[in-house]
C-alpha cells in the first residue's frame, strides 16, 4: 500500500513551522496512543503512522530531502519504526515530560524513564565529482561512546545491580505541590531512570559507557547532490541504560571539476570548436564522466547553441534513469592567421556580402528602418 504523504499524515500544510508540526504530532500521538486505545490495531498503525511523518519533518536535513524527492529522498535516513517502543525511544522529550508523561506515566505503563537515546554524530565526506555517477563506498574513523562490554552497559560493578531510588521510590517521577496544583517532573537524583549505581562498574565509572574508535563503511548512493546529507542510522553514540544509538549524519561535499558543471541530474560542457568544423560539421572528441566518446556536430552549429548528449549524466535520485549532458558550443576565432589564411578569408567575407544569411539581412533591415525615422 502506497505511502500517505507526511503533511497529509500530520494535517499541517507544506509551509507549516517545526513548532506546527510537533503540536500536530502531539495531537495525533495523544488521540491513538496505544494505552488509551489498547488491543485497537486501527489506532497503533495511525500511532506509527504519524511518528514516521514527525520522524521526517522535524528534523530539517530529511525535511528538505523529503519536500526535494518525496518518500525517495526520506529513505536517505529511514524514520519507520519496527515498534511503538522505538517510537517512545526516539521522542523521549514529547512522550517524558509533557502531558503524555501525566497521563501514561512517561510512556509505557510506568513512570520510570528509559535510557535516552544516544546523541547523533556528525562528519564529512569529500567525493569527487565523477565519483558520484556510482555507487560508491567510503570508510570513515570516527571517536563514539558506546555501551561498556562489563557490565553490560548497566553502569553496576559486574555481579551487583542498580538500586531503587530513594528519593522517587522507583517511581522515576516525583510530585511538587503548590496549592491547589500537583506538578510531576523526573526524579533530580536518578533522573527519571527509578534506580541508581550504589556499586559503579570499574571501566566505565558507572556510566555504561566506553569510548572507541570505530571504522565505518559509508555506502553512498548515485546522484547524491553536494550538501546533501546522508543519515546512516545506529552508527552515533550509544543510549543510556540500553537505549537505542543515535544516528551518523553524513554531509556530502562535491568537489569542483575543471571541466564539468552540474544542475541537477545532467552535466554541463562548454566545448571550444574551431570555426571551420562549425561551419562545415565535424566529428569530435568530447570528456563525459565515463571517459572520452566522438560527438558529432553538425553542419551550420552557431556559437552559443546548446547540444544533448543523452544518458551522459548523473543518475537521478528516484532511481529512474539518468540525466544528460549538456554542451555549449564555443567557436573559437583565431587570433593570428597565415597570408594563406587571411587570403581565403577576405574571398570568403567577400563572397558573404553577395550572399547574406537571413539572419544577418533581416537584423541589418531592422537597423536600417529603425535610422530612416
Amino acid at each position: 500500500m502506497a505511502k500517505r504523504d507526511y503533511y497529509e499524515v500530520l494535517g499541517v500544510a507544506k509551509n507549516s513551522s517545526a513548532d506546527e508540526i510537533k503540536k500536530a504530532y502531539h495531537k495525533l500521538a495523544l488521540k491513538h496512543h496505544p494505552d488509551r486505545n489498547p488491543g485497537d490495531r486501527e489506532a497503533e498503525e495511525r500511532f506509527k503512522e504519524a511518528a514516521e511523518a514527525y520522524g521526517v519533518l522535524q528534523d530539517a536535513d530529511k525535511r528538505r530531502n523529503y519536500d526535494q524527492f518525496g518518500h525517495e529522498g526520506s529513505n536517505f535516513g529511514s524514520a519507520g519504526f519496527s515498534n511503538v517502543e522505538d517510537i517512545f525511544s526516539a521522542f523521549s522529550d514529547i512522550f517524558g515530560g509533557s502531558v503524555f508523561g501525566d497521563m501514561f506515566g512517561g510512556g509505557r505503563g510506568s513512570g520510570r524513564s528509559r535510557g535516552r537515546r544516544g546523541a547523533s554524530l556528525r562528519c564529512t565526506i569529500t567525493l569527487d565529482f565523477a565519483e558520484v555517477a556510482e555507487t560508491v563506498e567510503k570508510v570513515i574513523t570516527l571517536r563514539r561512546n558506546e555501551g561498556c562490554e562489563t557490565c553490560d552497559g548497566t553502569g553496576a560493578k559486574p555481579g551487583t545491580k542498580p538500586s531503587k531510588c530513594p528519593q522517587c521510590s522507583g517511581a522515576g517521577v516525583v510530585m511538587t505541590s503548590a496549592g491547589f496544583f500537583s506538578m510531576r517532573s523526573a526524579c533530580p537524583r536518578c533522573q527519571g531512570r527509578g534506580e541508581i549505581i550504589t556499586d559503579a562498574c570499574g571501566k566505565c565509572g558507572g556510566s555504561g559507557r566506553i569510548a572507541r574508535e570505530r571504522e565505518i563503511t559509508i555506502k553512498i548512493p548515485p546522484g547524491i547532490e553536494d550538501g546533501m546529507t546522508l543519515r546512516v542510522g545506529g552508527e552515533g553514540e550509544a543510549g543510556e541504560n540500553g537505549a537505542p544509538h543515535g544516528d551518523l549524519l553524513c554531509d556530502v561535499q562535491i568537489r569542483p571539476h575543471p571541466l564539468f558543471k552540474r544542475a541537477g541530474a545532467d552535466v554541463y560542457l562548454v566545448l571550444p570548436v574551431g570555426f571551420a568544423q562549425a561551419a562545415l560539421g565535424a566529428t569530435v572528441e568530447v570528456p563525459t564522466l565515463k571517459g572520452r566518446t566522438e560527438f558529432k556536430i553538425s553542419r551550420g552549429t552557431q556559437s552559443g547553441q546548446v547540444l544533448r548528449m543523452r544518458g551522459e549524466g548523473f543518475p537521478k535520485l528516484d532511481g529512474y534513469g539518468r540525466g544528460d549532458q549538456l554542451i555549449e558550443i564555443a567557436i573559437e576565432v583565431p587570433q593570428k592567421l597565415t597570408k594563406d589564411q587571411e587570403k581565403l578569408l577576405r574571398e570568403f567575407a567577400e563572397t558573404e556580402e553577395q550572399n547574406i544569411s537571413p539572419e544577418r539581412k533581416s537584423f541589418l533591415d531592422k537597423v536600417k528602418k529603425m535610422f530612416s525615422k
